[in-house]
């Protein structure tokens, strides 16, 4: 009996779940030994073991008994080994890109539908017609609508090499540097992410971005709570957050929960106030009248009664939204809702400093 003769024999062991492979080419015999007319043969397996490892040393002792002469001694014996594969590299991702921020605030809300994506779009506008230097992040990985309230649709980030590394150049439209997940998808297109998937791409568009020099980068967050939120601020030195909210109780009460997560111990981050989004109706041809479609100051009592400041009360106008649409946000403009985003511009960077 020679060695390769007993790897022949082997060669009729099957593994069903390797394409049905044998073990043999899969490299899992460990060695054989062959001495004074007995055989031993050493099968290898990973450190998780191969659940149907026991199978496969019942088929290697029968095919052994099967094929070797009549009477031969043989044994079966199995070894644990470590898979020699490379561990795949974490995102090699610091802070050096936003070093020369000032401020990063993240704009919130406790549900969605609530304007927090015009707020956040419409304060960085905002900002800057101030004259601050101002950036964006749209970290609404599954509903990215910057692009489209800032008519950037088209935009498709280039990329800049530093050294061994590459960044991504922001969109720059109306002053303010834009970065949104939308600019790597196509229109349309479903991000169907699992958290973590999530946390990383959101981690790329804001660390793996060329930003320069800014005094405000607004981070507009998805809604709700949840382990973006906390990868979030975990990962990036966010200051604190600017809560959005509509009058309606349905809403008032998703606040609270937002604002709780952010003064957790394990989060303790400022809330810099709340804003009140579509606190009133009012038609474009009777600019006097207000209507309150949604209840009546819910988002100042809610600022009371959490103890943080009501920065701005954002009536609703069919122009912010037909400002949103056609991608000129309002606060370019100069009708009162542009003067409302520039009052919450104006609170926000006194209370900053």
């Amino acid at each position: 009996m020679t060695e390769q003769e007993i790897l022949n024999y082997l060669k009729e062991v099957h593994h069903p779940g390797k394409q049905d492979r044998d073990i043999v080419d899969l490299g899992m015999v460990h060695s054989i030994s062959i001495d004074n007319g007995s055989v031993c043969v050493t099968l290898a397996f990973p450190k998780r073991r191969d659940p149907l490892s026991e199978y496969l040393i019942g088929a290697a002792r029968a095919t052994l008994i099967k094929n070797l002469p009549k009477g031969t001694p043989s044994e079966v014996k199995t070894i644990v080994v470590e898979e020699d594969t490379p561990k795949k590299k974490g995102l090699d991702l610091d802070q050096e890109q936003i070093k020369n921020i000032r401020h990063i605030i993240g704009i919130a809300s406790g549900k969605g539908g609530v304007g927090k994506s015009t707020v956040a779009v419409n304060l960085a506008c905002a900002l800057a017609r101030l004259g601050y230097k101002v950036g964006l992040a749209d970290a609404d990985v599954y509903g990215p609508s910057v692009p489209t309230m800032t008519d950037t649709e088209g935009f498709q980030p280039s990329a800049v090499k530093d050294g061994d590394k590459e960044f991504i150049i922001p969109a720059e439209k109306y002053g303010v540097e834009w970065m949104s997940i939308g600019y790597f998808a196509e229109r349309g297109q479903a991000l169907i992410w699992r958290g973590p998937m999530a946390c990383n791409a959101l981690k790329q568009m804001i660390l793996q971005v060329k930003w320069g020099e800014l005094d405000f980068l607004l981070i507009d967050m998805p809604p709700g709570t949840g382990d973006i939120h906390i990868s979030l601020v975990q990962e990036i030195p966010m200051e604190g957050a600017v809560i959005v909210t509509t009058p309606q109780n349905v809403a008032l009460a998703d606040v609270e929960k937002g604002v709780n997560m952010f003064r957790n111990k394990n989060v303790n981050r400022e809330i810099f106030g709340i804003v009140e989004n579509m606190s009133w109706f009012t038609p474009e041809e009777h600019p006097d009248e207000k209507y309150f479609l949604f209840g009546r100051d819910g988002g100042a009592r809610m600022a009371k009664s959490l103890g943080v400041e009501l920065l701005a009360q954002i009536p609703l106008v069919q122009s912010i939204r037909e400002s949103g649409d056609d991608g000129e946000p309002a606060a370019l403009g100069t009708r009162p809702d542009a003067q409302a985003f520039i009052g919450l511009a104006d609170r926000l960077a006194k209370k900053l400093g």
